[in-house]
């Protein structure tokens, strides 16, 4: 098996739910194939449910089991809602950065 050292970054628009889930597998799984790092914008994603976490949940653990790295990044506010409630951030490992437009509507 060749080492691949090269990032790919794939970005996800829309759902991220049971409704696209069998559609998007073979997309993350295969982005993750092609580089040892995969980096997974999710600033587009309007809505998650506990299959799109299981979705993230099983390429992380891919990942990690065939030694390469999932970032994730651009946590859109449905995502960061999803991974607060579950309280998920440590498991993914990345900082949920709120962008400050975001941040003072919420106040």
């Amino acid at each position: 098996m060749s080492r691949h050292v090269s990032t790919e970054v794939l970005r996800l628009d829309g759902e991220l739910t049971i409704c696209r889930a069998a559609e998007l597998k073979p997309v993350l799984l295969d982005a993750l194939q092609r580089a040892s790092t995969l980096e997974i914008d999710l600033s587009s994603v309007s809505e998650m449910d506990s299959t799109g976490v299981q979705l993230l949940m099983l390429v992380k653990r891919h990942a990690l089991s065939t030694g390469r790295e999932l970032n994730l990044t651009g946590h859109s506010k449905p995502v960061v809602e999803v991974f607060e409630l579950l309280d998920l951030a440590a498991f993914f490992g990345d900082p949920l950065v709120i962008p400050a437009n975001a941040a003072a509507a919420a106040l």
